[in-house]
């Protein structure tokens, strides 16, 4: 597959503060990487960076041949970035279908096929954002970033805090938007093996360093390995 998305030498975080430090990798089209490591290494800065939501003192970003580092957040989210961060950000005061319809852009995804892809929000679809479960939050957060259409999708620790059936039901979701759906996905996530079960290839990140970049599944099984890189400082 082309390479869809391009890192190089990114060193970024927050105002005057680094956060990532000589970071590069590269995303297959339709491919898909989990992002691993422990709190605070950097993983949600990284995405944040693709996004444009963080000061980028050195390095580039190309996605689909295009440069991004003096790319506006909205530019990007036109140019097929869709972005899901760990707040969620709904509509309270919309129903699950108004916040689905304000985001639609024209391309594959209608109302219809997110609620084929998430059936719960069909039978919520009347509910107000702040009238859903925290799992059906999340649901609807993935869904309104596919209606706008993207081509890659950022997804920050989406699992994070919810009941194992609503887990299992992300993890489909995730696996065949992966897999099925022809699109690029980026997950962090703080359970390592069911990130690597969904994804193909890993990174893990160790205070704003990549130390592991290869395929989920020889992470996956070689769990003292796993284990001795997510833990690590």
């Amino acid at each position: 597959m082309p390479e869809a998305l391009k890192l190089e030498g990114i060193r970024a975080g927050y105002g005057a503060t680094v956060i990532l430090e000589d970071i590069g990798f590269t995303l297959a089209e339709r491919g898909s990487l989990a992002v691993l490591g422990r709190n605070g290494v950097g993983k949600t800065t990284l995405l944040a960076t693709i996004m444009g939501l963080t000061t980028l003192q050195a390095g580039t970003i190309a996605w689909q041949g295009q440069s991004l580092e003096k790319m506006p957040v909205h530019r990007r989210s036109r140019q097929g970035i869709g972005y899901v961060p760990q707040t969620r950000d709904i509509f309270a005061s919309l129903t699950v279908e108004e916040n689905l319809a304000v985001a639609a852009r024209p391309g594959r995804w209608s109302i219809e096929r997110v609620y084929d892809l998430f059936p719960r929000l069909s039978e919520r679809r009347t509910n107000m954002g702040n009238q859903i479960s925290g799992g059906e939050q999340q649901m609807l957060a993935i869904g309104r970033a596919l209606m706008g259409d993207p081509a890659l999708l950022l997804l920050d620790e989406p699992l994070e805090g919810l009941a194992p059936i609503i887990v299992d039901a992300l993890l489909r979701a995730i696996k065949r938007l992966a897999h099925e759906e022809a699109l690029s996905v980026i997950l962090v996530e703080q359970s390592a093996k069911l990130a690597l079960e969904v994804t193909e290839r890993a990174l893990v990140l160790s205070r704003g360093r990549i130390v592991f970049e290869g395929n989920s599944s020889a992470l996956l099984s070689d769990p003292d390995r796993l284990g001795s890189l997510v833990l690590a400082g």
